[in-house]
């Protein structure tokens, strides 16, 4: 059992294995036990599920405070918030994506599943290969915080576009090189269909599919803003990839009471866009003006929370009666 002890990216190979078998037990009861029918979620099981996602995510950071330090502490719960708070824009896309697609809300959550399934892998990879250019080159994390910078400021004056899904070029691909059913059937991604040609049964493609896809890859694009963000707070990958994990996992089950009410936080993309700012800001003030002495971590996790909850707090009170219809809302 001496690969347990072994150094993996910095950390006990023991910190990984405990890490992914709470994943994989978390998904396996999400899915065998809680979901193992297709049915529709409400807002108050949505909001007791997210409840425990997030209660569970509270005990791991607590675990990681004890076992590694309250600095790695911080900067997991720091990173939590922050891709916690990013998710909730990701909400309204994927809320797109299922309206366009005309996906039932019954099958809406297992298509959710696999695609944060396939989000573990694919922040992982992103993760990685950032490890990867800052262990050969620590003038990367400055291109980080820079990017970080430009994209916070760029959301603070950009306007409200919502997601084009049908012009999507993932869409327009997959259409044109496979063969997509008009209709969905039930939670099947794939089905076999009579050829207009032969007659023979041939495999084609679903809406539920299309969707799955355009999800996925919504996501990779938020990841280019949330993955730096965290590799701003801290360089330990361990740290970087449970924060993030850990608050994606949760966004399934947060998904539906958030869906009914997203108009409400219109206003917390401001406060995300200042929240970007300061996390990328603080690397040339430490780097430049404390003298490489490190950012003191109580700071940027006080500071995130505070920018998030006066975002949360002053959308919740400024769209307060705003009805659904009435989106957007109109600026500050």
């Amino acid at each position: 059992m001496e690969f347990l002890t072994a150094d993996w990216l910095g950390t006990p190979a023991w910190f990984w294995v405990a890490f992914l078998a709470i994943v994989a037990i978390l998904t396996a009861f999400d899915l065998g036990v809680l979901h193992k029918e297709d049915r529709e979620m409400g807002i108050a099981e949505s909001l007791k599920l997210s409840a425990f996602y997030i209660g569970v995510a509270m005990l791991f950071g607590g675990w990681v405070w004890l076992e590694r330090g309250g600095e790695a502490g911080m900067a997991y719960f720091t990173g939590f918030f922050i891709e916690k708070a990013l998710s909730i824009d990701n909400v309204f896309v994927i809320s797109l994506i299922f309206t366009y697609f005309a996906i039932p809300a019954k099958y809406q959550y297992r298509a959710l599943l696999w695609g944060i399934m396939a989000v573990i892998v694919l922040r992982g990879l992103m993760i990685a290969g950032g490890a990867a250019l800052l262990a050969e080159a620590y003038w990367v994390l400055y291109l980080f915080a820079a990017f970080l910078v430009f994209t916070g400021i760029k959301m603070f004056f950009a306007g409200d576009q919502p997601m084009d899904v049908g012009n999507n070029a993932a869409v327009k691909w997959i259409s044109s090189h496979m063969r997509v059913t008009p209709q969905l059937h039930d939670q099947h991604f794939f089905v076999k269909v009579p050829d207009e040609k032969t007659g023979k049964l041939v495999r084609a493609a679903t809406p539920l599919f299309l969707a799955l896809v355009v999800i996925n890859l919504a996501d990779l694009v938020f990841a280019v803003d949330s993955v730096p963000a965290i590799f701003a707070i801290t360089t330990d990958t361990f740290i970087v990839y449970t924060s993030n994990i850990f608050a994606i996992l949760g966004l399934r089950a947060l998904y539906f009471a958030l869906a009914a009410m997203v108009h409400r936080f219109h206003y917390l993309k401001y406060a995300l866009a200042a929240v970007l700012v300061f996390i990328g800001s603080k690397i040339f003030v430490s780097d430049f003006l404390l003298g490489g002495d490190k950012f003191p971590a109580w700071i940027s996790l006080g500071v995130t929370a505070a920018l998030i909850a006066t975002g949360v707090g002053y959308s919740l009170w400024k769209t307060k009666g705003q009805a659904e219809a009435d989106w957007p809302a109109p600026a500050p």
